[in-house]
């Protein structure tokens, strides 16, 4: 039971991740934090899950030849020694320097087994046999273990450092048999039958350890967002065991996909603020701006910020009758014929987290295209400056939002039908924000951050603290799957 517990300690801490990555500043850039309560909480789900994989397990066959008075030497055989079920009186998890300490006390387990036996002697010289079935209860079970976690270029190593097993005492009822076979059986067998209850359970904890080591090393090197960018989740540094806690660095970065990472020791550890308030939480995720902003540069690097607009809601205003009053040179020059909007962001967005909420600055060019004969023709460039501000909130275990718009300026760049009525075009560009692109940026937006919390499990009751340069989720975890709890060994043998 002990192994499992291990693993939900660790799977709620990590997304799927490991190392091959490469930052001109290797740093931690997304925080996980898994409190005491998490730890409880991960603790009991695991119990159950062990348990779950420990009963119905069967020990090795016993087999022992007594002198019993008056009935001479016997053959006495136990088989089918089967793990029914197992009570949890009380368990504990503590981390620290030492490591991740796992506790359990007190716990019982009921065993139910076939006996059979054959004797001989002078007295009885055909022999005689006999067969049934007994019932054990495995009283005072102690399972104890202690693990480290190491980081090795970007991915953990999960390292046992101390393990045992004890049992406490047993009793055995016996179903039918001889009324010398009782004490046979408490006299001979009871520390054989401890001893395969605690070599069967130490035999479990090795394995379950080598299992969630494996694990982590099968972990992928980075989590792919579409076709332009992938998320480096590499370990940053080894994690950090308090009396209360357990944290872990992720690099946390966006990195376009033709880029190749060689990870490396993290140069100057990036502070977090130490609480979201309110009630505890299981967990607490913080994140950088950093990497908002290594989201902006990387899409920007690969021209994903732009795009064509022929659509408007009111569609007059793609034609240029429609500007004739606006812009006359238009007009003139180009009597009656359809336009498009070639719209791209100048510059990578500047993403800033306050104590109140994230600011964007966002620099656009929007080029009027003049659609005639089958042409594009590029008539003028309007940059427009962009202050907005980003409520975030979450949406699954996504950390998405929505950009509402502050302010904005228009500067013509350029022209080739003379000057144009800014105050005008000003007006029309506040139209188009505020109904085409800024409505489309929150489409896009709407995919969000990924948090970083394995498949089956999800956050609830989160809440959102701003703490500058950090956006901070603290909540509490529900478990709704067992894909990675069903790679944990299924039986004891």
């Amino acid at each position: 039971m002990a192994p499992s517990i291990l693993f939900l300690l660790i799977s709620l801490l990590f997304i799927q991740s490991s190392g091959d990555l490469q930052q001109h500043n290797e740093e931690g850039h997304i925080s996980v934090m898994i409190s005491d309560k998490g730890l409880d909480f991960a603790k009991d789900l695991l119990i159950d899950k062990a348990i779950a994989s420990i009963v119905m397990s069967q020990l090795p066959e016993i087999e022992k030849s007594v002198q019993v008075p008056l009935v001479g030497k016997a053959k006495v055989v136990l088989s089918e020694i089967t793990i029914k079920d197992i009570q949890i009186n009380s368990s504990t998890v503590e981390t620290g320097d030492s490591g991740i300490v796992v506790v359990v006390s007190g716990a019982t387990a009921n065993l139910n087994m076939n006996w059979r036996y054959s004797c001989s002697s002078w007295l009885v010289p055909i022999g005689i046999s006999d067969s049934g079935t007994a019932t054990v209860k495995v009283k005072d079970l102690e399972v104890g273990l202690t693990v480290n976690l190491r980081n090795q270029g970007g991915t953990l190593k999960l390292i046992l450092l101390d393990y045992g097993c004890n049992v406490g005492d047993i009793s055995i009822k016996l179903n039918g048999g001889a009324a010398w076979l009782y004490q046979v059986l408490v006299d001979a067998f009871e520390g054989n039958i401890a001893s395969s209850v605690e070599d069967a359970i130490s035999k479990k904890i090795r394995e379950g350890i080598s299992t969630l080591d494996n694990l982590l090393k099968s972990l992928p090197h980075t989590i792919s967002i579409d076709q332009t960018a992938v998320l480096n989740v590499s370990f940053v540094d080894n994690p950090v065991l308090s009396n209360s806690s357990i944290e872990v660095e992720i690099n946390g970065l966006f990195i376009g996909t033709n880029k190749v990472l060689v990870p490396r020791s993290s140069l100057n550890g990036l502070e977090t603020s130490t609480s979201c308030g309110g009630s505890p939480k299981m967990i607490k995720i913080s994140i950088h701006e950093d990497v908002f902003n290594s989201a902006s540069s990387v899409y920007f690097t690969a021209d994903s910020m732009q795009w064509i607009l022929d659509e408007l809601p009111d569609q007059n205003l793609l034609n240029t009758a429609e500007w004739r009053f606006i812009v006359p040179q238009l007009f003139k020059q180009y009597p009656n014929d359809d336009m498009n909007l070639n719209i791209s962001v100048s510059s990578a967005p500047v993403i800033q987290v306050t104590n109140q909420d994230i600011k964007a600055t966002i620099n656009l060019d929007i080029i009027i295209d003049v659609l005639e004969s089958g042409q594009v023709i590029p008539v003028a460039c309007i940059s427009v400056d962009i202050s907005a501000s980003f409520a975030a909130e979450i949406i699954g275990n996504n950390v998405t939002g929505k950009l509402k718009l502050i302010k904005f300026s228009t500067n013509l760049k350029w022209s080739k039908i003379g000057k144009l009525h800014m105050q005008l075009i000003q007006s029309l560009t506040s139209s188009v924000l505020k109904t085409v692109i800024i409505p489309y940026l929150n489409s896009q937006l709407k995919r969000g951050i990924e948090l970083p919390i394995l498949d089956g499990f999800a956050v609830c009751n989160a809440r959102i603290a701003y703490a500058q340069p950090w956006i901070e989720v603290c909540s509490d975890v529900s478990f709704s799957g067992d894909s990675y709890l069903m790679l944990l060994p299924a039986s004891v043998s």
